[in-house]
């Protein structure tokens, strides 16, 4: 790609402040709430996965594109941030197995993406100021004009964003003929999570995220499945219900991240805005049960109530967060029923976690 083809852009935060870089391909403007991955690969994954819906993703690894795009190892059916912030974008790659570059990945999504941008600096004013609303564009002249559009984005606080990404109706994924049948309520689901069920036995049968209780109960299940996904939990009402359906009933109920979240909701316990959230692949996380340290996978903007999850005399805390003493995992003692905060799954991350799957899967079993 020609250097004269790369025009001027900026980043335009909620509070004034502006970060300079130029377009990676062409113009654009994106809007949405500005974090930050601390991995030092797996951008293809991140950028396709739902819970990033609607967000500005700076990445914290200088260089973005030097290994390409493998077409099979997307999360989701297309990229799901709203735009891309690096330092140095690579426009060839070096990987023999891959199927394109990420410019063409980009471009095919009709993702706007700028470079050059000062990442340390950028990284460091969020992590003091907090997570908040952002602006990427190439209209670098009039900045009045993008702060007005700026105060009408939403705040993440109160958001529901899981309608947007969820499967619109049910579909199933494995072996039809395998020894267990998981109804995994798709609130922004990870293909990974899939493969991880899939590759132990297990048929999967995905429901639109506002699908009752009755309509998962229907096709007879082993067990349910609460997903990850985007947004602020609290406006999940209707999955908040179905989860304190098969709580009563003491059916086995595995949560991931926003359906960690769900699971504490229904138990009273509730969730709050973090100050920028936990985007990485190297997050130290306890566990409490056996005593051993995990590297995990983490992708939230929200957590939940540690004095309420002590208080409730139903909830054992898990694991926790070793870098700030947040919840990082809870298990019923009245119900067969336990979730985390983090990725099992990891796509991309370490396997330390792995093992969750199988407890859901002991838990089937009993």
């Amino acid at each position: 790609m020609e250097y004269k083809k790369r025009k001027k852009a900026i980043l335009l935060l909620s509070d004034g402040t502006i970060f300079y870089g130029k377009s990676v391909s062409g113009e654009g403007t994106a809007f949405g709430e500005v974090c930050f991955n601390t991995g030092m690969t797996g951008y293809q994954e991140i950028y396709t996965d739902p819970s990033y819906f609607g967000q500005l993703m700076i990445m914290t690894n200088p260089h973005i594109g030097n290994y390409g795009v493998v077409n099979d190892e997307s999360e989701s059916d297309s990229v799901k941030i709203s735009g891309l912030i690096c330092k140095n974008f690579s426009y060839n790659y070096s990987r023999e197995l891959a199927d394109s570059s990420l410019e063409e990945f980009l471009n095919k999504n009709d993702l706007f993406a700028i470079s050059d941008i000062d990442t340390r600096a950028l990284v460091s004013y969020i992590r003091d100021n907090g997570a908040m609303n952002a602006v990427i564009t190439t209209d670098v002249d009039d900045i009045d004009s993008l702060s007005k559009k700026l105060t009408k984005v939403p705040s993440m606080e109160g958001l529901e964003l899981a309608s947007k990404v969820s499967t619109k109706s049910a579909y199933y994924y494995g072996n039809e003929s395998s020894k267990y049948k998981v109804a995994a309520l798709d609130l922004g689901i990870k293909k990974n999570i899939l493969r991880n069920l899939a590759k132990r036995d297990v048929y999967v049968k995905v429901f639109p995220f506002n699908s009752s209780f009755e309509e998962m109960k229907k096709w007879n299940p082993d067990g349910y499945f609460l997903s990850n996904g985007p947004g602020d939990p609290e406006p999940l009402k209707s999955a908040q219900e179905v989860a304190k359906k098969i709580i009563e009933q003491n059916l086995p109920l595995f949560g991931i991240c926003l359906g960690h979240q769900i699971i504490a909701l229904a138990n009273g316990i509730s969730t709050y805005k973090m100050h920028n959230g936990h985007r990485g692949i190297n997050h130290p996380v306890k566990n409490l049960v056996t005593g051993k340290g995990e590297i995990t996978s983490q992708n939230h903007g929200f957590a939940i109530n540690k004095e309420q999850s002590l208080a409730n005399e139903n909830v054992e805390i898990t694991h926790m967060h070793l870098n700030d003493d947040t919840v990082a995992g809870i298990k019923l003692k009245n119900s067969n029923c336990f979730s985390v905060q983090f990725h099992p799954e990891a796509s991309p991350g370490p396997h330390d976690s792995s093992y969750l799957f199988d407890e859901f899967i002991e838990n089937m079993s009993k």
